[in-house]
Parts: structure tokens; C-alpha cells; sequence
């Protein structure tokens, strides 16, 4: 491919513009392929012991230990229950999209902060929220970030987890014990050899390659990828899906080894717990003997069938950063729970996400893998950051790009969720310049591979070298040991945990939060679990 052709090709990322600003798509019905999402849910019990709010990472976790410890619990999902299939296509491919992907939203959205492609307004898996200055990626499915991510899981540096937890988290037990349960659970693993070797992985050679060049040692990342669904589409018998770019909307075979086949799946088989999809919670209270749970029941189109109120003695919030926090604060503006502290809706951040480019990057293979196979860590301007060896969201084919998930350590960077009482609306507070330093960062160590291989920073008039306007790991809002006690007891209330994203300070030390977000829930579960209560 010579310079000019390649040039057009990445032009085509462009093209979105103008037609993302033509009038919205009618709504489509998608019962004729996936009708398990439109399956009819029953109303919850009125009282449960435990209700949790989320199946994401944080909520499947206390979901399986609970019901193993006997407790019942309710387990409530905005999104819906997505089925997987070797053959069909459940789930919407990244480059063009439809209302598969997106949670209610008339344009898709890229990580490269491109213009979105006009979709038809559906119950998607990727809820992206907009606030001003910082786009939050987030799910909206049974299974959480699971579904939805690319697979990472890498645990943090000792050092840089000390600095974020401050000696209120043991780095000793969570190797030890609770990190170990987690990836015995997800069965994690790194990219296996033959995969790795393989034409659509072409691309992850060449990024390890040029890295050192660079004077980089990449090392291997663990994922939570089913690498024999993985090797099926590599042989054909299974519908393409990881091996052809898709990852970050879903993988309709499975190739990703969700929270559905493990945590959720185990805990359903328990009896104790039943998850209710479909379920979007507008508020909680106390009312002096039990938590009330106000919730909607919706359809897939959006509309809502039903509203009621459940019952727990005990409520676990489980419904990532932006959710748990949004619940906690409204409540606490509104004088639902006026005990709730000051930290609550405090300490915000995007774990120095960026997205990071580098054209002209040529390599074999016709299409581009979407598992992550290694990573690098450097310190530059005096600011840790990771990159991964990553695909490029929504080109599924190899056009010469380079691409990088970017995590740099910023301590300082941190937003709050306020109340906005003229709309009831909970707002984040990120500053304009919220991610300059982690993109500085960033851009200098992509700029130096870049210049070592002969690659150019970014694509020329298209895509920034290094983006900085997205977040796909929001954390804080309800951090331990300030908003919660040390395991996620909130304080002011008893029974009223976080157990997601909330509780952890705005980082996760230059690497992806799922890992830790899991492992902290398992070490949080089981003391609370331990000290009943």
C-alpha cells in the first residue's frame, strides 16, 4: 500500500461528519436477531436481604460470595441480557454500528474523538456520557465492563498501588490472595504463541517490534480471552469476531470469557441470586428499617413498562463510578440520606486514559486481532505511563495503523459530581485541562517510537496523535476510606456498601482497573461477609 492510498484509507475514519449531523435514524426492531434481549423479565421481590445495583465486575463478585454465604439477593441491570452464538451476530460490529451498540443515542461515538455515524436510538451495551470537557465510556448490559472492554486485565506495580491506597489496601494479601482468585476465576492467561503468530495479529508484532526499537521491552498482558473461541475463528468454525477488530461493542461468540459465564453464571446456579435486567434505578433512601430501591422497568426501545420500589436490609452499590456516585450524591442533595459524608462524590478520575496513533505503521495480516498481547511502561516528565499493544476501535482492517490504549499515573487530576437541583441532573466537574499532563506524557513516548520506526504521530488531518477527551475506566466518587470505611462500608449508613469503581481513588497505577476492581471486591465481600455485615 503506497503513501497516497494509505492516506485515503485513513480518511475514510473522517467521513462520519456530515452525516452525523443529518436527522436521526428511525428506531429498529432487532427481535428477528436477537430476541432473547426482548424476553419478558418478572417484577422483583418486594423485599430481598441483599439488593445490588449492577452486574458489572464489583456486582457479580458480591453477587457469587453472597449467595455461596446463603444471603438471597436481587440483582438489578439497567442494560439487558445479551445471548452469545458461534454463528450469528449478536452483537454490532465497531465500524459501522447501529443501536446495538450505544445506549440511547442517535450517533456512535470513537475513541479517537472523531465524529459519530448517524444509529437508531436502542438499549445498546456502550452507554457514553457526555459531560463537559471528558467523555465517559460505560455499560449497559447484563455482565458490565466485561462485555464491553477489550480484555486487559494486568495488576499494578506494587509501588504505584501504595501511592493511590495510602496504606488502606494490603498490596502483600491482594497478590497473594485476592488478585490469584480473580484470574483463577477468569481464567486469565497472556496471548498464546500460535495466536499471537497469527495473520490477524500481524499488527501486535509490529507494535512489539517497533517498541524496541524504541528501547522499550514489551511484556505479556493477561487477558480475559477465550483463546480456543479465539483459535475457532482462526480455523473458520466459529463466526469472526475477536480476529476481525471487534471487542469494545461485544464478541457474539463468546471469545471474551465474561462475567456471564463465570461470577453471574455461578451465583444464578446457586438459587440465591437472580438478576433483573432491564431495571434502571432512578434513587435510593433509608426509611429507618430498610433501603428503598426506586426503580424503572424498560423495554429494549426505551420505553418504560412499570416503576416501583423494592426493599433490602442491605444495599450494595455496584453500578460503576458514575452510576454509584450519581445515586449517592442525588440522594444526599435531595435529603434522602443526609448522613452521607463530604467525600461522597469526591475524588474523580480517568486513570490517564488516552488514545494514541501512529500512521504508516505497515504489517502482515489483512485484518487487525482486538486482544491485547503486551504493553510497555516508561517515566517521562516525571509522570508513570503504560501503553498497550492495542487494535484500532473500528478499522478492522490493517491500513498501516498503530494504535495504543495510553495510562498515565496522575495523582493530581481529579473531578467531583455535584447536584444540579434546577434539573435533578448530578454533574462532573472535570476541568478543561483535566488530562494534559497524562496526554504530554503520552505523546512524547509515542512520538519517540514513532520517530524510531519512521512512522508519523497520529494520522495527518484526521486523528490526533494522542486523545485525551474520553475515559473508558472512570474512578472515585465514593473512595475508600473517605466516603466508605476501609472494605466499602459506607459511612453513615449500615448495610450500604460500594463495591465497583467508586471506591478506588481516580487510578489504578497505569494499568486497566478490571482486575482490581474485582480483587478489591473479593477482599471487600468477604470481611464484610466474615464480620456479617
Amino acid at each position: 500500500m503506497d503513501r497516497r492510498t494509505t492516506l485515503k484509507s485513513l480518511g475514510l475514519l473522517a467521513a462520519g461528519a456530515p452525516l452525523a449531523a443529518q436527522a436521526k435514524l428511525p428506531q429498529r426492531d432487532y427481535s428477528g436477531i436477537v430476541p432473547e434481549v426482548y424476553a419478558p423479565v418478572p417484577r422483583p421481590p418486594a423485599y430481598t436481604d441483599t439488593i445490588i445495583i449492577g452486574s458489572g465486575f464489583g456486582g457479580a463478585v458480591s453477587a457469587l460470595r453472597l449467595a455461596q454465604a446463603g444471603i438471597q439477593t436481587t440483582v438489578l441491570e439497567r442494560g439487558f441480557q445479551w445471548p452469545r452464538s458461534p454463528s450469528r451476530d449478536i452483537f454490532t460490529q465497531d465500524t459501522l454500528p447501529d443501536g446495538r451498540g450505544f445506549w440511547f443515542r442517535d450517533a456512535s461515538k470513537t475513541v479517537f474523538g472523531l465524529p459519530g455515524l448517524p444509529i437508531d436510538s436502542f438499549g445498546g451495551v456502550m452507554d457514553v456520557t457526555e459531560y463537559d470537557h471528558i467523555d465517559v465510556w460505560r455499560s449497559a448490559c447484563v455482565g458490565g465492563g466485561s462485555v464491553v472492554f477489550t480484555g486487559a486485565m494486568p495488576q499494578p506495580p506494587r509501588g504505584y498501588f501504595d501511592a493511590i491506597f495510602e496504606g488502606r489496601v494490603n498490596y502483600d494479601e491482594m497478590h497473594a490472595l485476592y488478585y490469584p482468585r480473580v484470574r483463577q476465576m477468569l481464567r486469565l492467561s497472556p496471548m498464546p504463541a500460535d495466536i499471537y503468530n497469527s495473520a490477524p495479529f500481524g499488527h501486535s508484532r509490529r507494535w512489539d517490534a517497533s517498541a524496541r526499537r524504541a528501547g522499550y521491552a514489551p511484556r505479556p498482558v493477561d487477558g480475559i480471552w477465550n483463546w480456543d473461541v479465539v483459535r475457532a475463528e482462526l480455523r473458520g468454525t466459529s463466526r469472526a469476531s475477536c480476529t476481525v477488530g471487534r471487542s469494545n461493542l461485544g464478541n457474539s461468540n463468546g471469545a471474551k470469557f465474561d462475567l456471564n459465564q463465570n461470577y453471574l453464571l455461578q451465583a444464578k446456579a446457586t438459587g440465591k441470586s437472580q438478576i433483573y435486567p432491564g431495571h434502571e434505578v432512578k434513587g435510593i433512601y433509608f426509611d429507618g428499617s430498610r433501603y428503598v430501591v426506586d426503580t424503572i422497568k424498560r423495554h429494549p426501545s426505551g420505553a418504560v413498562l412499570d416503576r416501583y420500589t423494592i426493599t433490602a436490609d442491605r444495599l450494595i452499590l455496584a453500578a460503576g463510578s458514575v452510576g454509584t456516585s450519581e445515586l449517592l450524591v442525588r440522594a444526599r442533595a435531595n435529603g434522602d440520606m443526609r448522613n452521607l459524608n463530604e467525600f461522597v462524590g469526591a475524588g474523580w478520575g480517568t486513570n490517564g486514559d488516552t488514545s494514541t496513533s501512529r500512521s504508516f505503521a505497515f504489517s502482515s495480516g489483512a485484518t487487525l486481532g482486538a486482544a491485547c498481547a503486551s504493553m510497555i511502561q516508561d517515566t517521562v516528565q516525571g509522570m508513570p505511563v503504560t501503553m498497550e499493544n492495542w487494535y484500532a476501535p473500528g478499522v478492522p482492517i490493517n491500513i498501516g495503523l498503530d494504535a495504543s490504549l495510553g495510562m498515565a499515573l496522575d495523582l493530581k487530576s481529579r473531578a467531583r459530581f455535584v447536584h444540579d437541583a434546577s434539573t435533578d441532573r448530578v454533574k462532573l466537574m472535570w476541568p478543561a485541562n483535566g488530562n494534559d499532563a497524562a496526554i504530554a506524557a503520552t505523546r512524547e513516548i509515542n512520538s519517540r517510537i514513532a520517530a524510531a520506526n519512521f512512522s508519523v504521530p497520529g494520522v495527518p488531518f484526521v486523528v490526533k496523535d494522542v486523545f485525551g477527551g474520553f475515559t473508558a475506566h472512570p474512578l472515585g466518587g465514593a473512595v475508600l476510606g473517605k466516603a466508605t470505611d476501609n472494605f466499602g462500608r459506607v459511612q453513615g449508613y449500615k448495610g450500604l456498601y460500594v463495591m465497583d469503581g467508586a471506591a478506588i481513588p481516580g487510578s489504578t497505577g497505569t494499568v486497566n482497573p478490571a482486575l482490581t476492581i474485582s480483587a478489591l471486591a473479593e477482599r471487600n465481600i468477604a470481611a464484610i461477609i466474615a464480620a456479617g455485615g
